[in-house]
């Protein structure tokens, strides 16, 4: 789960390394804000190392940008993908391959993102368990976001307590796991809460054994607000959100419900 790969040529995924209580906010590895490493690969506008901290774009969450430092030169990355190899696409100077490089991320961007990813959490963990919305599509983004719900039914009094149900837990200031568990695991504990439906892992390759949790936990009430593999970048605690206000609500057929919240 930690790194990604094309022929020979492997890059460390820092924000997906497991939680080991030396990578920033309860051990939470989406902290680190910068990094050194070496290229691997420099073609064009993109290079590709060896190890980064940077998220490349994916489940509805955009990529991370920042700049990339090296003895003689500095370039901005402004995208970074992840289809195949990771590149981190440059605008400027390119650094030669086996260079040295340091990275530094856009710190107010990426947490911006990981408020966004994390609340998206709640609203879907909320929504399945007090109306069994599945969450079919979102994206986030670091002014709003967007959430696609099914089966929905959505008034103004089922957006005002969805609402008021989410904020609630952002200012309880639950604790956000990130961890690794067997595929197995996870299948019986989902099965056992009855929540099969919005665990997502059905779109995971079943060959995929070992996955990347995000759990939002409450202890007080030992309870689960939601729980599913998930590769994007979270806060360490939901308190760090702020409060979602919903600005926005669609209907995109019989039974889907779209809506857009902004954070404050």
């Amino acid at each position: 789960m930690g790194e990604a790969a094309r022929g020979d040529a492997v890059t460390d995924l820092l924000w997906m390394e497991p939680a080991d209580g030396r990578q920033g906010a309860s051990g939470n590895p989406n902290y680190v804000r910068r990094m050194d490493a070496r290229v691997l690969k420099a073609l064009d506008d993109w290079v590709m190392l060896d190890r980064t901290a940077f998220y490349a774009e994916g489940g509805g969450q955009p990529s991370d940008v920042g700049k990339l430092s090296w003895d003689g030169g500095e370039a901005r990355v402004k995208h970074v993908s992840k289809r195949g190899a990771v590149k981190h696409v440059l605008e400027g100077d390119v650094p030669p391959q086996g260079a040295q490089v340091h990275g530094e991320i856009d710190w107010a961007l990426r947490h911006q993102h990981m408020r966004m990813h994390t609340a998206q959490h709640v609203v879907s963990g909320v929504m399945w368990r007090t109306r069994a919305g599945r969450t079919v599509g979102n994206q986030l983004h670091a002014d709003r976001s967007r959430v696609d719900f099914e089966p929905a039914k959505l008034d103004a009094d089922a957006l005002r307590d969805l609402e008021r149900d989410v904020n609630a837990i952002f200012a309880a200031d639950l604790p956000v796991r990130c961890y690794e568990e067997d595929r197995a695991v996870l299948e019986a504990r989902l099965a056992a809460d009855k929540t099969s439906e919005r665990n997502l892992l059905t779109l995971v390759p079943q060959s995929v054994k070992r996955l990347r949790i995000v759990e939002v936990y409450d202890p007080e009430a030992s309870t689960t607000v939601d729980v599913c593999p998930c590769a994007g970048t979270h806060v360490a605690r939901t308190g760090e959100i702020g409060r979602m206000e919903i600005v926005a609500r669609e209907g995109k057929g019989s039974n889907r419900e779209r809506i857009e919240y902004v954070l404050k």
